[in-house]
């Protein structure tokens, strides 16, 4: 059950309106490294968790997103609230009413269709959708997905902070940039109080391949790095030894019945291409300049 308490977690002074920055923010409202995202992703984890400690932590963490929701959707509102009334009434003359709506580079959609309202949008005005969400309900790997998403979140702050000089604004966007930082602090804890914790799920890797790395992208620029060296690992440059690691022949086969084989046989019999057939087609008929070399018709 939620009851909500109309005191923001965090108090908004805006300076003055701003429609272009409130487009911005809007990033933080309904887009993927949002509040609304975050929360619905704390919260559906929550619901399946089974651990009752992370079950409370992330019940925690989603309210206190919601809470941020509000705050983010307050400075949009605020950011909005004198080209909204003069929409709204008319008070200005057209082409000043114009000029207003598109400070800044706003997008028309925010003023018109939602009236400068909040919207669940993100800042290109692309609307808010649940695959935001991408928990598996591992939590060994929902947690890193949330120690991830907490860390684009918080550099999605730092650059609204940098795109305004408003201090009150900048004031509230810190906080709420510093809560992304409490909230991977937690769930980095939770995770390594799971022993062990890597690799997720229950199947252990095989061995074989479980400490290889394939130097795959070969050339100038290749480095070598703890991720690649070192006593963790085995490293393989050879061309030979990084197609068919398996031992096979590096071949996809499948075991078909008689009736499957005969079917499959006469369907490449009669799809078949003719490799010595050079027929003229549409591409030489119509070639213009710039087409290359095109087959000659036979006089």
């Amino acid at each position: 059950m939620f009851i909500h308490n109309k005191r923001l977690m965090y108090t908004v002074r805006v300076a003055e309106p701003n429609p272009g920055l409130a487009t911005l923010m809007l990033e933080q409202f309904g887009g993927p490294q949002g509040e609304l995202a975050a929360a619905m992703r704390y919260f559906t984890q929550a619901l399946g968790e089974e651990d009752a400690g992370r079950k409370d932590m992330l019940l925690d963490i989603a309210t206190e997103e919601l809470s941020h929701l509000e705050v983010i959707g307050s400075i949009v509102a605020m950011l909005n609230r004198g080209v909204k009334g003069e929409l709204a009434e008319g008070a200005m003359e057209e082409a000043d009413l114009y000029m207003s709506l598109n400070a800044g580079g706003e997008s028309h959609t925010t003023s018109i269709l939602y009236g400068g309202a909040p919207a669940l949008v993100n800042s290109a005005g692309v609307p808010w959708t649940a695959a935001y969400v991408d928990s598996i309900g591992d939590p060994a790997c929902d947690l890193r997905s949330n120690i991830a998403a907490e860390s684009r979140a918080k550099i999605v702050y730092e650059r609204l902070i940098n795109v305004t000089d408003d201090a009150g604004i900048k004031d509230a966007l810190t906080f709420l940039m510093t809560r992304e930082v409490a909230h991977q602090k937690s769930f980095e804890k939770a995770l390594y109080a799971i022993e062990p914790n890597f690799p997720p799920g229950k199947i252990p890797g095989h061995p074989d391949f479980a400490d290889k790395y394939y130097s795959l992208s070969q050339g100038e620029g290749e480095a070598r790095g703890p991720w690649n060296e070192g006593e963790q690992w085995e490293f393989v440059d050879e061309r030979e030894e990084q197609s068919a690691v398996d031992g096979g022949d590096g071949t996809a086969a499948v075991g078909l019945s008689a009736k499957e084989t005969k079917a499959v046989d006469a369907f490449a019999t009669r799809t078949a291409s003719n490799p010595d057939s050079n027929p003229v087609t549409g591409a030489d008929l119509g070639a213009g300049p710039g087409a290359g070399k095109t087959t000659k018709l036979e006089s």
